[in-house]
């Protein structure tokens, strides 16, 4: 077995045992030197968290409990995968949004916080009765929603769970995505329609909707060197990358069809590159869209745009 501790090897030798203490410092000595200690020590809370249901208290408290072979190896095998930069969230097959797990691959993009805060941000216009066209009226009987380039499908089962009222469809042009997203929906008893079409070369949206939503793919080719290792070696390029000569051919073609199938007073929902938010805005102008707004996350970025016709 990989790994050593004390300068012997971590296995078990008759009735020999490893504590979860012992099991720590060798993990995070495998590590040390590919991450910051304190990335290292979250990796062992969510794995620990995922193998023994134990909190970082937990672990702390049963620093010497005896584990056996069985219970410790899926830790060296994790070893070795984050020795690839393969995302903690790959290895777990899971992650967390906006309160509920998720189930990921190789074939989904890993949900980030600022997806998130494009989700909140809809919820919150969606939930406000207002008469201003820039938001919905939430008297209607039901609010039509469709989210294009679904991937885990966190955003439509977000949107959907958090909106009893809604009627919920979902695009992606990847088969094996939208298995995982399908998934996802059935574990948290969600109601989302999925369909398999690729946006790129669709005429028609399978109906006219209060909400269309999307985080496409944004990041340029010469953004690549600015990006780690786990994202460029395991995350589906397909999902994150654009070319440089054309980075909003995913809006646009989003844009043009949405002219066509947003309800009035309906909105369109932009997770963005916040290099491009200007040319972003630019780009809804001429595709014939008012009230624009663009938002900053967390970081003071601007990451999201909505607009209405």
């Amino acid at each position: 077995m990989p790994g050593t501790y004390a300068n012997r090897p971590i296995i078990i030798i008759g009735k020999e045992l490893v504590t979860l203490k012992e099991l720590q410092h060798t993990f995070q000595a495998e590590l040390a030197a590919l991450y910051p200690s304190e990335e290292v020590r979250s990796f062992f809370n969510l794995l620990t968290d995922a193998y023994f249901g134990m909190s970082p208290v937990e672990i702390v408290l049963n620093g010497t409990k005896e584990l056996s072979e069985v219970e410790i190896n899926p830790f060296f095998a994790a070893i070795q995968r984050l020795k690839q930069y393969e995302p903690i969230q790959y290895i777990i097959g899971e992650t967390e949004f906006y309160g509920a797990l998720f189930s990921v691959n190789k074939h989904t993009l890993i949900p980030r916080p600022e997806t998130e805060e494009l989700v909140a941000w809809i919820l919150s216009d969606c939930r406000t009765i207002e008469s201003d066209t820039s938001t919905l009226n939430t008297q209607d009987a039901s609010i039509s929603i469709l989210d294009i380039g679904t991937g885990t499908g966190c955003i439509a089962i977000t949107l959907a769970s958090q909106l009893p009222n809604s009627e919920v469809t979902a695009i992606d042009v990847s088969e094996d995505t939208l298995k995982i997203a399908s998934k996802n929906a059935n574990q948290l008893a969600v109601s989302v329609n999925f369909v398999q079409e690729d946006i790129l070369s669709a005429t028609e949206l399978p109906a006219k909707y209060d909400v269309i939503v999307s985080n496409p793919p944004y990041v340029r080719d010469l953004e690549k060197d600015a990006m780690s290792p786990n994202v460029l070696a395991h995350e589906p390029a397909t999902a994150l990358f654009v070319s440089n000569d054309d980075p909003l051919v995913f809006y646009r073609a989003i844009a043009k069809l949405a002219a066509k199938h947003l309800k009035p007073q309906g909105s369109l929902y932009f997770e963005i590159n916040e290099y491009l938010s200007s040319e972003m805005e630019q780009l809804m102008k001429q595709e014939g869209f008012a009230d624009i707004v663009l938002k900053k996350d967390g970081f003071g970025k601007f990451r999201m745009l909505r607009c209405c016709l």
